[in-house]
């Protein structure tokens, strides 16, 4: 009788070489060129489909205002958030912090 390890083993080390016999024997995937060139001027959040305007005098946008003030209340609210975590009292850790050592296991 076979034990249920040999099997087992036998059935991993097939799949392993169906996969490498798959792998090797598989046509090259096609290589797909990147555009590389940067982005000239200031993206907006407008459709897909709506002209971007990247003169000088471009004005912003209702969606690149809407960005913006959300931006700085988020700026805002984490300002405020920061400072009501640093409580008066508490002065901040300025220098080394000592790690608890190491206790010996107890023997019985």
């Amino acid at each position: 009788m076979v034990g249920s390890h040999l099997i087992i083993s036998a059935v991993a080390t097939a799949a392993a070489l169906a996969g490498c016999f798959a792998y090797l024997l598989s046509p090259p995937i096609p290589s797909v060129a990147v555009d590389q060139q940067p982005h000239l001027g200031k993206l907006t959040l407008g459709a897909p489909d709506a002209l971007a305007l990247k003169g000088p005098d471009w004005q912003p946008v209702e969606n690149d205002q809407a960005a913006t003030a959300y931006l700085e209340a988020a700026q805002a609210i984490l300002r405020r958030a920061a400072q009501a975590s640093a409580s008066a009292d508490e002065l901040p850790v300025t220098g080394r912090i000592p790690l608890p050592r190491k206790r010996p296991i107890p023997r019985p």
